[in-house]
């Protein structure tokens, strides 16, 4: 039974390299396109991936959504005390919502930026504001500064660790990585009931063909209505991918990881220069994620920034060299470049209602700051 939970089961992998970022937009059976793709027969497929998330070898399954087009959205740097640490990381990720990726990052020696400890991304729903939201978050937590990244462009976004295990330094698509930008769409109520409905992550006895009907039930749709309004909103660039989510930081049950190391890197280009440097950046396979933001005189201006994850740190930092490469031999300059590696590090989705974020704000944005 150990083997068949596990990442690095064949089967597994040959179902993983597919289920984690291969089925884009919505599907109205994810579960046949993933049988059909891996060539993994759909009984197995489903018994494979209940089995892992019940083991917690995944840790999730969703609909993904691209919360950037519906919510104001930024990658937030932290200075905090180091004895708050903890805490602040604890409350970003136990009682924030709106907090998503939440990590302890540093660097292999003081640099610009090292004393930005505390990471995350933050998601506010349309016409608020982020800094509102984080100087809540600083009275609860400690912290005592913040720097606000939204992305101004996006490169790169997927997952597939798995299918990156087998990827060498320097590979790369054959074209430049086309930039999608950063433009909130505005829903009508129907539509967010469906999407709030679609979203949310599958119990264990959803991961079977027909899944979609009951979400249908839950937004007050049929099913058609359901898939045909998800569709569209799939067209105006709102749907991300399905996607089986591995549990990549902690170890499995039998102490398997998937990756051991999550490094965020940081190049210093030109203005003007952005899109040329991220579609390069971009293009190349390892990176899971690759954004032109704003760094500001805190990090040496910085404006392009990616994620790459794997298990040797010599081989992270080839992949790094590769890009560094091959971005001068495109006659891009870079003026400054770091990696800020990721230690304690923990992952939700983040929530992007209006609704709930009111009842947030509710509950703690008028509360006295907590002792941590």
């Amino acid at each position: 039974m150990s083997s068949i939970i596990e990442h690095s089961d064949p089967i597994n992998a040959q179902i993983l390299a597919v289920s984690e970022d291969q089925i884009r937009g919505f599907v109205r059976e994810p579960f046949l396109d993933i049988a059909q793709k891996s060539g993994v027969a759909i009984e197995t497929v489903l018994e494979r991936i209940k089995t892992m998330l019940q083991a917690g070898t995944i840790r999730r399954v969703r609909q993904t959504l691209m919360s950037t087009q519906l919510a104001e959205g930024a990658l937030v740097a932290w200075v905090v005390p180091e004895e708050k640490l903890n805490s602040a990381f604890d409350f970003m990720f136990q009682r924030d919502p709106f907090s998503g990726h939440v990590v302890v990052r540093s660097t292999d020696q003081q640099t610009a930026g090292s004393q930005y400890r505390l990471w995350t991304t933050l998601k506010v729903p349309v016409g608020l504001s982020m800094e509102d939201h984080c100087a809540v978050l600083m009275r609860h937590t400690g912290c005592t500064k913040f720097k606000l990244m939204p992305a101004k462009g996006i490169f790169a976004l997927g997952v597939g660790h798995v299918r990156r295990k087998t990827i060498e330094p320097g590979d790369r698509t054959p074209e430049r990585a086309k930039m999608q930008k950063v433009e909130n769409v505005a829903l009508n109520e129907r539509e967010w009931e469906v999407l709030l409905a679609l979203k949310r992550e599958l119990a264990p006895d959803e991961v079977r063909v027909g899944l979609w009907e009951a979400r249908a039930a839950e937004a007050g749709v049929d099913l058609d209505t359901f898939c045909r309004t998800a569709e569209d909103l799939n067209t105006r660039g709102v749907i991300g991918r399905f996607s089986t989510f591995l549990e990549h930081v902690k170890p499995s049950a039998s102490g398997e990881r998937v990756t051991r190391f999550n490094a965020l890197f940081h190049w210093a280009v030109p203005a003007g220069r952005e899109i040329e440097a991220g579609s390069e950046v971009g293009r190349h396979e390892i990176m899971t994620h690759a954004y032109w933001r704003e760094g500001g005189p805190e990090f040496k201006n910085v404006n392009i920034m990616g994620v790459c994850h794997g298990t040797e740190k010599d081989r992270v930092l080839a992949h790094k060299a590769a890009i560094d490469a091959h971005l001068v031999s495109c006659g891009i300059p870079v003026a400054y470049t770091n990696v800020f590696w990721g230690g304690r590090s923990e992952i939700k989705p983040s929530e992007i209602s209006p609704k709930l974020h009111r009842e947030w704000l509710a509950q703690y944005g008028a509360a006295e700051a907590v002792t941590t």
